[in-house]
């Protein structure tokens, strides 16, 4: 499909511009992050971020009837359902429960490059068939009334052209996808594991401002390699949103500055102290249910990054005999701890990825 060809001649709708500034700011899915807890306390830290599940694959929830793969709290609002397939009817019925249970999008992984996943044949390796991710689109969009967006890199292996990733957009788009976060690097299938994947293959952000340029009609979001907000900020003259994974996930405090830097909006926790205070009632609720507190607290390991006292910190809720002890009452004693060996100042509202101080624009 030739460039800016879908839609070819229909305005930006209403519906085009909230989804824009939905996706302004996006926190990535992330395997083995991105569970309940962690949304949760993104969502302490940001009321307007858009969060993603991990990916799940669709068949798994059909078997398991859903259940605990979509329990989500009402607060993580707005948040999506990231899908991992291939086949176009599982994916339908996996889009439907994850509507029905309340999420506000479902995604289609077209990105992630692990062996595991390429031998289920979806994942990066997808890119291929952009007419069998069309009509996963499709039927997916047949089914569910929310967004159906897709989420993909900038090409396979070693393939640089710019045509390969451009023809995969207008064959998703003419399927009805409107939303394209994109990855920018390649997926290199042929070696590379997937840590690797997030590191080695260069980053080219020019292409996916080319392909914005190419379809304005679509809503692009910039993922990959983002660390400073000062960065992400700079794209959004030519992109629609950014997306931000590990350095959220490594630096969670980060999160507390996105409401009023992409939003204008107040921020929900003005210290890492809130955030903790925010964080009790809940710890407690899950350990009432029997949720380990290593599944909750591990989420905040990095709230103290780049501050005296954050290895104590670390230390402290890494700790299974120190987790056992204090129960629900584990932040505030390794808070205790923390502030004993070294004072932190609470009124420190700095994100260590910056390189200056977090302070409000005028």
């Amino acid at each position: 499909m030739a460039a800016g060809s879908a839609h070819c001649g229909e305005s930006v709708t209403a519906e085009r511009v909230a989804a824009r500034s939905s996706h302004r700011f996006c926190v990535a899915p992330m395997l083995d992050v991105s569970d309940r807890h962690f949304r949760f306390f993104a969502r302490v830290l940001s009321r307007r971020a858009r969060l993603y599940t991990e990916m799940i694959v669709a068949q798994a929830l059909l078997q398991h009837s859903g259940g605990r793969l979509l329990a989500f709290a009402e607060s993580e609002h707005p948040v999506a359902l990231q899908l991992g397939g291939s086949e176009p009817q599982w994916l339908a019925r996996a889009a439907r429960m994850g509507e029905q249970a309340g999420f506000d999008e479902i995604n289609l992984n077209c990105g992630c490059p692990s062996p595991r996943v390429q031998q289920g044949a979806f994942g990066a390796a997808l890119m291929r068939q952009p007419a069998q991710v069309a009509e996963c689109v499709r039927a997916m969009r047949a089914a569910v009334a929310v967004p159906v967006t897709v989420k993909h890199r900038i090409g396979i292996d070693r393939e640089a052209s710019y045509g390969f990733v451009r023809d995969f957009v207008g064959t998703v788009a003419e399927a009805g996808c409107e939303v394209f976060i994109v990855h920018a690097r390649n997926a290199w299938l042929d070696g590379l594991d997937p840590k690797e994947n997030r590191t080695i293959p260069p980053l080219r952000y020019p292409v996916v401002a080319r392909l914005a340029a190419d379809f304005p009609q679509l809503t692009f979001v910039l993922n990959g390699g983002l660390r400073r907000h000062v960065d992400a900020l700079d794209w959004l003259d030519r992109l629609d949103g950014v997306m931000i994974g590990r350095e959220a996930a490594d630096h969670p405090w980060m999160l507390s500055e996105v409401d009023w830097r992409y939003f204008g909006s107040p921020a929900p926790c003005t210290t890492r102290d809130d955030a903790i205070d925010a964080m009790r009632p809940y710890l407690q609720a899950e350990l009432a249910k029997g949720t380990a507190p290593a599944s909750v607290v591990r989420h905040l390991l990095g709230l103290f990054n780049g501050l005296p006292g954050a290895r104590r910190w670390r230390r402290a809720l890494s700790d299974q005999t120190f987790l056992a002890r204090h129960g629900a009452a584990v932040l505030e004693q390794a808070r205790s701890l923390m502030k004993a060996a070294s004072h932190v100042p609470e009124k420190d509202r700095s994100f260590a990825g910056t390189g200056t101080p977090a302070t409000r624009s005028p």
